[in-house]
């Protein structure tokens, strides 16, 4: 009995494909914002109307409660320096780096005062959302939609250093966010990477359904279908660009679709009568 389809997020639910811009700038991005965030002399600075270049000039020469601005380049390396190396060590641990205690860390070296590194604000200031170029895939409304009318439960785990409550405001934009109320998962928010096992059983567990009564799309052959069947579920691959290791006959997906227009007749196959 098909009880839960859960789904992986980027490049299963949104399309990245379009996005052109480069994660370097990206990052000075989040950087820029989140040190702007910093109360200045024991007020929140009026930023929201400067611009870039008026910003930046603010930020490299405004005190801060005593202490000197840090140079915005060295922290922007150093940022990225720490991402890079926080996620080498997840894909050789499948521990979830955090991009709150990244922020913490770097900004801490860079002589922020321990009372301005509250994580949780720190990363309310990061300026997450829908970029440029990304958008949501037209197909993943009308088929949650229909999984949803039929009485399955849906549910996400993403491999994402964010907190899940950044990630929401991606699928708040593609008006996915209201499918699924009980189970949204980051990696980061779990402490797991996938295909670790105990990432997809809180799944299950929030969803409350067995293995057997649940499939999971995703576009990762390693990380989606092969974390999925290895805890018993059946896993789906949404071909795109990585693969390599099911077509090299390492990892063989349960069911393959191009679209998830497709999800349904495959579900038909496997639990007839569901709908």
């Amino acid at each position: 009995m098909l009880r839960a389809v859960l789904f992986d997020l980027d490049d299963t639910l949104i399309d990245w494909s379009g996005w052109g811009g480069n994660y370097q700038a990206r990052n000075r991005e989040h950087i820029e914002a989140v040190l702007a965030s910093l109360p200045a002399n024991g007020r929140q600075p009026p930023f929201l109307d400067l611009n870039q270049r008026q910003l930046e000039s603010l930020l490299h020469n405004l005190p801060h409660d005593g202490w000197q601005e840090p140079d915005l380049d060295e922290v922007e390396q150093d940022y990225i320096r720490r991402t890079e190396r926080a996620w080498a060590v997840g894909r050789s641990n499948l521990r979830a780096p955090h991009l709150g205690d990244i922020l913490v860390d770097t900004l801490a070296a860079a002589g922020v005062p321990d009372s301005l590194l509250q994580r949780d604000a720190l990363l309310q200031a990061v300026p997450w959302g829908m970029y440029p170029g990304v958008v949501c895939f037209p197909d993943a409304p009308p088929a949650m939609e229909l999984l949803r009318e039929r009485g399955i439960r849906l549910g996400l785990v993403t491999n994402a250093h964010q907190p899940m409550r950044l990630r929401d405001r991606e699928l708040e934009a593609c008006g996915l966010l209201d499918f699924m109320p009980d189970c949204r998962l980051s990696a980061a928010d779990v402490g797991w990477l996938k295909p670790h096992p105990r990432i997809f059983r809180r799944a299950l567990e929030l969803l409350e359904v067995e293995p057997q009564e649940a499939v999971f799309v995703g576009d990762n052959p390693v990380a989606d279908i092969a974390g999925a069947q290895n805890v018993g579920m059946r896993g789906v691959l949404r071909s795109g660009r990585q693969d390599t290791a099911m077509l090299a006959g390492l990892i063989e997906p349960d069911g393959r679709i191009q679209s998830l227009a497709e999800l349904p007749a495959l579900l038909d196959d496997w639990y007839p009568g569901w709908r």
